[in-house]
């Protein structure tokens, strides 16, 4: 009687869906995603609004261009979630007082 082998499956088997390894696309993809996870937890408290807005920032930067390098659906969709919420807390960080927020001027 044949039966389906299942196989492990890690979270880089779902990124390098295509079978080669992009280590480079993996890493924009986790930086992406680390950088909207400290966005959106940083909005929570009104006094993190620099940190908030920072990490926003740089992770819509990160994601865009993770999207303009990603080979695979996988990375893409990862991308697109760490995008809306560094997204997210970019401007609620804005909206609690900005990039500098008194800092400069």
């Amino acid at each position: 009687m044949a039966q389906a082998v299942r196989t492990q499956r890690s979270l880089l088997s779902l990124l390098n869906s295509d079978g080669k390894a992009h280590p480079v696309e993996n890493t924009m993809v986790a930086v992406t995603v680390a950088l909207g996870a400290i966005a959106i937890f940083t909005t929570f408290s009104h006094s993190l609004h620099l940190v908030s807005s920072w990490a926003g920032l740089l992770g819509i930067f990160a994601g865009m261009w993770g999207q303009f390098i990603s080979a695979t659906t996988g990375e893409r969709f990862l991308l697109i979630i760490g995008l809306g919420a560094s997204a997210v807390g970019f401007f609620i960080g804005m909206a609690h007082g900005g990039l500098f927020g008194g800092v400069l001027g």
